[in-house]
């Protein structure tokens, strides 16, 4: 078994300090056991550490490697807890999972391991008031397991390509998510080919989360894939389309105006609704009038829709409500009309 990077809310203690230690502090650890070998437990100390006057101990990381095949076992203590597990799992775990909650903690067994299953597991303590229960976010307990798998490099995907929006100004995640944290992983493009360049500042890389741009731009799109290798092994991921949109910095302004304050009974009236804004962010505009309702679509900097009222009937005279959408949010702004006799 490796560990990776330390943190300060993790032991690792040998089987014979396990029991002593179940009854010193909060349990929510990791078993890794294979037939009858004998078993390594992993203790998480959500508060703080405590220093234990029998056992050998030292810190680990976040994350752990665990050989494809081995049986896995998550301890976190608490009464009621509920999981997270990786979406391969959540999708159909073929009875490997299996979640028991026992007096003082609830485990998470899964065996027949597989690559597949490599991802973040989380333990969520619940807060229950009689029946009602929700999880507490801020005390989760988190672990993210590698099962690397000697013939595959990357978690399988059913996906040949999948799409992925590039947002302005908005950090762009591309899960290359490999079974090992040894694997070498680079990012490519596919036409032209070319190898992407990772500086960590434009695009980093994370052996948990796969690649970010942490701002894109359109010269980002296009179809990438990234290449891992180990020892002498070399696989390609699922290939990302990656679209570009062009993202407002706000919520439109909308302005309204009418064609008369004042409309005869009989006449026309012209209702403007007009967005000054930036150039290619998409406008959706919906008006509500009277008993009506109608909705349109306009691009550009100058978005601008006209409602047009012919032959003003009596029902016409009222609120007529213009409201502005775009990707960041909606505005609203009111026009009363009122109607003569002539």
């Amino acid at each position: 078994m490796s560990f990776g990077q330390t943190s300060p809310w993790a032991t690792i203690l040998t089987n014979d300090s396990w029991t002593s230690l179940k009854k010193d502090i909060g349990e929510a650890g990791v078993k890794v056991s294979r037939g009858k070998a004998v078993s390594m437990c992993v203790s998480v100390q959500v508060v703080g550490h405590k220093v234990l006057n029998r056992g050998k101990f030292k810190k680990v990381g976040e994350t752990i490697s665990v050989p494809t095949g081995e049986t896995l076992e998550l301890r976190c203590r608490g009464n009621p807890v509920q999981w997270s597990v990786p979406s391969y799992l959540q999708e159909d775990d073929e009875g490997r999972l299996r979640i028991v909650q026992n007096e003082r903690y609830g485990v998470l067994t899964l065996v027949n391991s597989t690559g597949a299953d490599t991802g973040e597991y989380t333990c969520y303590p619940m807060y229950c008031e009689d029946t009602d229960c929700r999880k507490e976010y801020d005390k989760a307990v988190k672990v993210f397991v590698f099962f690397p798998d000697p013939q595959e490099l990357f978690v399988p995907s059913s996906d040949y390509y999948k799409v992925i929006q590039l947002r302005t100004n908005w950090p762009t995640v591309l899960p290359c998510q490999v079974t090992s944290p040894e694997a070498k992983v680079s990012l490519h493009r596919e036409f032209p080919p070319a190898e992407v360049a990772v500086d960590g500042s434009e695009i980093s890389f994370n052996v948990r989360t796969g690649f970010t741009i942490h701002r894109p731009r359109p010269y980002h799109a296009g179809a990438l894939y990234c290449v891992a290798s180990r020892g002498g092994l070399r696989h390609s991921s699922t290939k990302y389309m990656l679209i570009y949109v062009h993202y407002p910095t706000a919520a439109p302004s909308p302005v309204i105006q009418a064609s008369v304050s004042s409309v005869v009974r009989g006449e026309n009236l012209r209702v403007t609704c007009t967005v000054v804004g930036e150039q290619g962010v998409a406008v959706d505009f919906t008006w509500d009038y009277p008993g009506e309702q109608v909705r349109q679509n306009i691009s550009g900097r100058q978005s601008q829709s006209v409602l047009l009222v012919d032959e003003v009937r009596d029902v016409d005279q009222g609120t007529y409500t213009c409201t502005a959408q775009n990707l960041q949010g909606a505005k609203s702004v009111d026009k009363k009309t009122l109607q003569t006799n002539g």
